[in-house]
């Protein structure tokens, strides 16, 4: 039975040592990749989408996000202790429910990274087109002389036709994941430097100016709507985004040294620096200038990311309509010129973001070919850069392509999809292997498990519940769509089920 066709985690590892990646990172690197992975789009973007979801209470929705977060990354690091090779929740699902559920939960991750990074791509056009449009280079060009045709800033989506920098940003980045690990590593360590220094300046200058009447009503939108979407649930599920790419560190595992010690470092440390820094940076973005949504004639919050939110912020100066909103709250405080300096840092920064969602899907696939379910060329090594070249260049052209068309935050909802169900599936797995593989070493021990893993299946269908529309009715062809090349292809070619080995 496909359902039970499970590779063993010893089998595992005995296939990473046959075709493995070098391994070059420790835990301070493990960490900054994960502080690179995490603090970008979520904060810098998605904090306009929140608060037109909840208003202020998109504060509670940073909490729950992370709640689930921090719960799904103690089941993490057991597996990533465990098992420490590439693959992430595809690899841990294999060697615990089977192949059928690790081919879906592969699959969805393609959703988490790859959408991700575009969503990503999405949020660094908006601050660099708000740098080109404010930006006057020292006073030798008048604002708004550099800025782009507005058909060219946006996708069709959003009111324009092609976003040409998120496409060029994608391309740039695929060639420097081209190029190597260690490489893109190093630089990865100073974009985080530069966004931590950013938006700490944010804080020291927003902090002081939150008046508490701006929160006020604190719960516009409600908990939450029927469908999903709305409320402070639904901006929860939107924020969720903000802090998945921690799980990015797991995936980097065949290329970590001593990983049993410093995968969880790595997870665990970034996921907790990240979510301090983003209740900080929330709080004062919100109490400083306002974070009421839009409404419509009803009453009723307006879809973001819809028509009739762009026609509601057409010349609206609202942070939830701004597509650089930290950059934007600055502005509106009198400081036009630390607002510029934000928006230099997160167009110097996001690309780091880019670069760790565009990691994490290139060593899915190239895992899930390594194990014969996707074609044998896409896990094939560069012989110079020793990186998975063919299916860099693969992820790197979708990205750049989706990243021109879609909106940032129907984006960021169809990559939460896939995040929450192999988020769930890890959960799951750790409890499975508690009972079939009781004295397995486990370097890392998720605490109280039987209640901490349920707890975190629940809150990722929450939020999963939650989420747009749009994001799950996608979720749903995707998926569809995957199983048909999975039956077309994967079943028969498996390498666990006709005992063969990729020939790369």
């Amino acid at each position: 039975m496909i359902f039970w066709r499970v590779k063993p985690l010893d089998k595992i590892l005995e296939t990473a040592e046959k075709k493995s990646l070098k391994r070059q990172l420790g835990p301070i690197q493990l960490t900054l990749l994960g502080i690179g992975a995490v603090i970008g789009t979520g904060i810098f973007v998605l904090t306009a989408e929140a608060g037109q979801k909840a208003g202020p209470g998109m504060m509670i929705a940073f909490i729950i996000a992370a709640v689930v977060c921090g719960l799904a990354a103690l089941a993490y690091s057991e597996l990533a202790s465990m098992v420490p090779v590439s693959g992430s929740a595809y690899t841990y699902t294999y060697g615990v429910l089977g192949e059928f559920v690790a081919w879906i939960v592969g699959w969805a991750l393609g959703l988490e990274y790859g959408i991700g990074a575009a969503t990503v791509c999405v949020g660094w056009s908006g601050y660099m087109n708000g740098l080109l449009m404010n930006a006057d280079l020292f006073g030798l060009v008048a604002p708004g002389a550099l800025a782009l045709p507005e058909a060219l800033r946006s996708g069709p989506m959003s009111g324009g036709s092609f976003n040409l920098l998120a496409f060029l940003i994608g391309l740039v980045v695929t060639i420097l994941l081209y190029v190597g690990t260690s490489k893109s590593a190093r630089v990865n360590a100073v974009l985080v430097a530069i966004k931590i220094v950013a938006l700490t300046m944010f804080i020291v200058v927003a902090f002081p100016a939150v008046n508490q009447a701006n929160f006020e009503p604190y719960f516009p939108g409600g908990w939450g709507s029927p469908t999903g979407g709305v409320g402070v649930l639904g901006a929860a599920a939107s924020i969720f985004f903000a802090y998945v790419g921690f799980d990015a560190v797991s995936t980097a595992a065949e290329e970590t040294k001593n990983p049993q010690r410093n995968i969880p470092i790595g997870l665990i440390g970034s996921l907790l620096i990240c979510t301090i820094y983003y209740l900080l940076v929330g709080y004062s973005a919100g109490g400083s200038v306002g974070v009421q949504p839009m409404m419509d004639a009803a009453g009723a919050v307006i879809d973001p990311g819809s028509p009739a939110m762009a026609a509601a912020c057409a010349n609206s100066q609202a942070l939830v309509c701004s597509k650089e909103p930290l950059a934007h709250v600055l502005r509106l405080l009198g400081h036009p010129e630390l607002g510029n300096w934000i928006g230099i840092a997160a167009i110097l920064a996001l690309p780091s973001v880019i670069l760790m969602m565009m990691f994490g899907q290139t060593r899915i696939f190239f895992t899930m070919s390594r194990d014969g379910l996707l074609p044998d060329a896409l896990s094939a090594v560069h012989p110079r850069f020793f990186t998975p070249y063919k299916i860099t260049i693969l992820t790197g052209i979708v990205v750049a392509i989706s990243a021109a068309i879609l909106p940032v935050g129907k984006l960021a909802d169809t990559s939460n999809s896939g995040t929450l169900l192999a988020f769930a599936m890890v959960a799951v797995g750790v409890l499975i292997l508690r009972r079939t593989q009781p004295n397995r070493h486990r370097p890392f021990r998720t605490p109280i498990a039987w209640f901490v893993c349920p707890l975190a299946v629940v809150g990722c269908l929450l939020l999963f519940w939650n989420l747009s529309p749009f994001a799950k009715y996608f979720f749903v062809g995707w998926a569809v769509f995957g199983l048909i090349i999975y039956s077309l292809y994967g079943y028969r070619r498996s390498h666990l089920a006709n005992g063969t080995e990729s020939p790369n």
